[in-house]
């Protein structure tokens, strides 16, 4: 169970902060049933009230410094995925990005990555896919990273680039 103050990811919402832990006597909620309130970190003013007891979506603390910095220290040496089929390619992104898991959002990246340079060498434009689940990624992976680095998400790539030493 999470505590008031705890950083955690929550499904696709992203890093959240538990703000409270109660229970909610209204109509449509079960009695005695606990929820955490959560306030997605990158969403200011919103919301979210989920069963503590969840079992639907992905909850999880946000990794640890130590964590972290291991994760950008094996970078290079994360797999990028092998997808074959241009028609499966949405769906092993898709798959690949709701694991939560940080080691799949750089492989996503680094997949995309790839794929675009190969695609402008060849004067082809970046799928409107591939654009979706880039961003995607790198707006989980860097405000993940940027809770336990304790810096600003905007600041988490520069400071990967310059600590794996490529651009």
């Amino acid at each position: 169970m999470f505590e008031i103050g705890d950083y955690i990811v929550y499904g696709t919402n992203g890093v959240c902060k538990v703000e409270d832990i109660s229970t909610m006597d209204s109509l449509n909620v079960s009695k005695g049933r606990i929820y955490y309130t959560l306030s997605p970190c990158y969403s200011k003013g919103s919301k979210i009230f989920i069963p503590a007891d969840n079992e639907k979506v992905i909850m999880r603390p946000v990794i640890t410094k130590e964590e972290a910095l291991a994760l950008i220290d094996e970078i290079r040496e994360i797999e990028v995925l092998w997808i074959p089929n241009e028609k499966q390619r949405e769906n092993e992104y898709k798959d690949a990005f709701r694991t939560c898991d940080c080691k799949q959002w750089v492989k996503i990246i680094k997949t995309i990555y790839e794929r675009k340079m190969e695609r402008l060498e060849n004067g082809k434009k970046v799928t409107s896919v591939d654009e979706k689940y880039f961003h995607m990624a790198e707006e989980s992976l860097y405000g993940e990273l940027a809770i336990p680095l304790n810096m600003d998400k905007n600041e988490v790539r520069e400071f990967i680039v310059e600590k794996i030493g490529v651009e």
